[in-house]
């Protein structure tokens, strides 16, 4: 594979060079601190941003960066029919999933908004079990369900007494919608025709998903009475953080991981971010952990390895970006 620079750093190497160490776990460092990260990033910046302005700024330019950077690498634009696609998995993606996680995260702090979206593994699994048809519910699938479930419910309840209030109504139902939503794109996925380059793939989406919520914005009213000059340098930072270093880099390390690490390896970043955005949240910005937080963070993050590590009926196929970059924010 040709070599594959993003900003300075080159994680793609020919295949004739022999597998560098350091850029293994660098590119792991990446995909599970800086994902990590990008859910407290998001935090800081909507409460100065318009939710749906913020999340398509950052998803119009990571997105143009990389289909720019497809192109430039001699890499065909999708066709007529695969912008049909695109456009579908755009709405459920990121006008749907992102524009409620980034909503949302103004109601909800941002280590709770993580718990809640590593539940998409837990939706994927239902889906396949009613819909599709394509998985059996074992006893361990039941369980691993209901573990998911109540980690949920212990998050938002507001009969079940554990100390602490429970998240906000409102911020919650988008919270619960967002992942179902990203399940569902990804269910689509595997019918649709899309081009065979990750980074086309996935640009495209995201610029054409950057596209839908900016239009969003304008639609909800966001640029109304929103001065550009009044945001801070910190929300400034943050937007530019999640464009850079969560989308773009990101990314770049994702894929890179996917060509030389097993799949099930790549995929332990879903286990390791909701905790890690837990812990920021509480000791940068201040967000509670109680025995709410951390008994529903338990409860997920056992129904999500439980599903994940199960033997599937039938090999899953490929997805995009996200259940990898969902879990990340």
């Amino acid at each position: 594979m040709r070599d594959c620079a993003i900003l300075g750093y080159n994680f793609l190497m020919p295949d004739a060079a022999p597998r560098s160490t350091w850029k293994t776990l660098l590119a792991f460092a990446i995909i599970y601190f800086v994902w990590g990260s990008t859910f407290l990033a998001i935090r800081i910046g909507v409460l100065e941003f318009p939710p749906f302005l913020m999340a398509g700024l950052r998803f119009v330019i990571a997105g143009a960066v990389m289909y720019g950077w497809a192109i430039a690498r001699g890499q065909k634009s999708p066709a007529r029919r695969q912008w049909i696609a695109i456009l579908v998995l755009a709405i459920f993606f990121f006008l749907l999933d992102y524009g409620l996680v980034f909503w949302a995260e103004r109601r909800v702090p941002s280590g709770v908004t993580a718990v809640m979206m590593a539940m998409i593994p837990v939706y994927i699994a239902l889906f396949e079990i009613i819909f599709l048809r394509t998985q059996k519910l074992t006893l361990r699938l039941a369980l691993a369900l209901a573990a998911g479930v109540a980690g949920v419910a212990a998050l938002v309840s507001r009969s079940v007494s554990l100390g602490g209030a429970p998240i906000d109504t409102a911020g919650a139902i988008g919270l619960i919608f967002a992942p179902m939503t990203w399940a569902a794109g990804t269910i689509l996925t595997r019918r649709f025709s899309l081009p065979s380059s990750k980074v086309m793939s996935s640009g495209s989406q995201m610029l054409t998903g950057g596209i839908l919520l900016m239009l969003a914005s304008a639609g909800l009213g966001e640029f109304r009475g929103f001065h550009w000059g009044a945001v801070s340098r910190e929300a400034w930072l943050a937007l530019l953080y999640l464009i850079v270093a969560g989308s773009i880099l990101g990314f770049t390390a994702y894929i890179w991981l996917l060509d030389h690490q097993s799949p099930t390896k790549v995929g332990t970043y879903a286990y390791v971010n909701p905790v890690l955005a837990v812990f920021l949240g509480y000791f940068l910005a201040g967000e509670p952990l109680g025995a709410r937080t951390i008994l529903g963070t338990l409860l997920v993050l056992a129904s999500v390895v439980a599903i994940t590590t199960a033997r599937a009926k039938k090999p899953a196929a490929a997805m995009p970006m996200k259940q990898t970059v969902k879990a990340a924010g």
